[in-house]
């Protein structure tokens, strides 16, 4: 069973590009050039809040791990003495036009899946707006002294001081070419000029994956936590066993494989980016466990009375691991970066 709105095939594959969307390709590669110029040269202002801006992205469409990698920044800089305050859009809730403050106890619908995560494992005042210059702001005004932005590196209406690429490790990025023609949302050189660059790597991968300037991301996973409530159980307790895996994230092969790797059977079902679950999404005919990403946990609703059946569902945490060079690197660029009073433009 899957419902998962796949690439096409030429983004990732040896297929042929239609004429059509390579045309297309060009029109949107000028589109987007314009843009960055105007603001390159001032002729659009952008905002800075007078604390120091962190922003994570890709620029490619879909996942790559800025959602883990976010929040390992604000735990480690929280460590550090700082108070981070996440800004996010908020991808896929239901009024685009509102701002929210996200609670532990929001609702998905109305704040998005990815920032109700990013609050229920950090703890910090995160807040949601289509304008994440205005959320930088709220933040600032909340107490926070630095804002670290999710999945933001087009959104130039909010200056920022440093920039931290995300790369998928085993997608990378595809055929090169840019939207619709290929995952490109900005040309490779784009991701060139950012301050850091994490390739989130393969479940798998070992070796030396990473090319020159990358920092190498990893994903763990030790444990599945009960939707129902109770005690969390050992990943690796499942190892011979044949599992429901279900993923509505940019790269569900991803989990899958990393499933895969305990010695787990997987029964795989994929679902599109930020799916919205149903309980007939659940309907798959065996009582066996389900295991889903804490992205897609987050929309489950953990009442028995839901229709969900809770009584065997799993989230599976993970966690990213970066080298201490990484941190040494973030913490000194921090320390170099010029103090702005709030509100300036750039």
């Amino acid at each position: 069973m899957s419902r998962h709105d796949a690439p096409p095939r030429y983004w990732y594959g040896d297929a042929v590009v239609p004429r059509f969307a390579r045309a297309l390709a060009g029109v949107y590669g000028a589109v987007a050039a314009t843009r960055r110029g105007m603001f390159a040269r001032h002729w659009l202002r952008a905002a800075h809040p007078g604390v120091p801006v962190i922003v994570v992205g890709n620029i490619t469409a879909g996942g790559a791990g800025k959602t883990p990698l976010t929040v390992a920044l604000v735990e480690r800089l929280r460590a550090e003495g700082w108070k981070p305050g996440v800004a996010s859009r908020g991808y896929g809730r239901s009024d685009m036009k509102r701002a929210h403050w996200v609670e532990a106890g929001s609702d998905a619908a109305v704040v998005g899946d990815e920032p109700l995560l990013i609050a229920r494992q950090t703890r910090v005042p995160v807040r949601v707006d289509a304008n994440r210059a205005a959320a930088a702001s709220a933040l600032v005004q909340a107490g926070c002294n630095l804002v670290v932005c999710d999945d933001g590196l087009q959104h130039y209406r909010l200056a920022r001081d440093i920039e931290i690429e995300v790369i998928d490790g085993r997608r990378r990025y595809g055929n090169g070419l840019l939207l619709p023609a290929g995952p490109l949302r900005e040309p490779p050189e784009r991701g060139q000029r950012c301050d850091f660059r994490v390739l989130n790597l393969p479940p798998q991968a070992v070796g030396t994956e990473c090319g020159f300037g990358e920092w190498p991301m990893r994903l763990h996973a030790e444990q599945i936590v009960p939707l129902g409530g109770g005690r969390p159980q050992a990943l690796e307790s499942l190892a011979g066993r044949r599992v429901h895996a279900v993923a509505g994230i940019g790269d569900p092969e991803r989990f899958f494989s990393m499933l895969r790797g305990f010695g787990i059977g997987v029964v795989p079902h994929a679902f599109a980016d930020h799916h919205a679950y149903e309980p007939q999404d659940f309907a798959f005919g065996s009582p066996l466990p389900v295991l889903m990403t804490e992205k897609d946990a987050v929309k489950i609703p953990a009442s028995r009375s839901s229709g969900f059946p809770i009584e065997r569902c799993f989230s599976v945490p993970v966690r990213a691991a970066l080298p201490e060079g990484f941190w040494i690197s973030l913490t000194e660029r921090l320390r170099q970066l010029p103090l702005r009073p709030t509100g300036t433009t750039a």
